[in-house]
């Protein structure tokens, strides 16, 4: 049985953690190798915050057993501002009936620097519970 939890992001500049509105955040979840679902796309507020949005999460209970599927939903999240380099966090990990927080910190890019394909992409190992 599936359930839900939520997932909030608050995105701000690294050096002073200032707030960083009009930031666009891509939820998405993957469905296979190079491939992906998107699941939402919203733009910050005055405070640098999206969210919260629902997302459907797999039942607790079906993970107390060993060998059993993970007990979360697993995201990739992406954040982009003109000015700031691109931010990609792999398996974020939303449980059925928690509020989940993301911070990011997005890097100011050098001045004049012509913004690249390149990104700072974080990778969130599974939880071991």
């Amino acid at each position: 049985m599936s359930q839900t939890g939520t997932l909030s992001v608050r995105v701000f500049t690294s050096r002073a953690q200032i707030p960083l509105p009009g930031a666009t955040v891509a939820i998405s979840r993957r469905t296979g190798p190079q491939r992906h679902t998107l699941l939402a796309v919203r733009v910050t507020d005055e405070n640098g915050e999206v969210g919260p949005l629902i997302i459907a999460a797999p039942d607790l209970s079906g993970s107390e057993s060993p060998g059993t599927k993970t007990p979360f939903a697993s995201l990739d999240i992406r954040v982009e501002h003109p000015g700031y380099e691109l931010e990609i966090i792999e398996d974020v990990q939303v449980f059925s009936g928690v509020d989940s927080l993301l911070p990011v910190a997005l890097l100011p890019l050098a001045e004049q620097a012509i913004p690249s394909e390149e990104s700072n992409t974080i990778y969130i190992p599974p939880q071991t519970l």
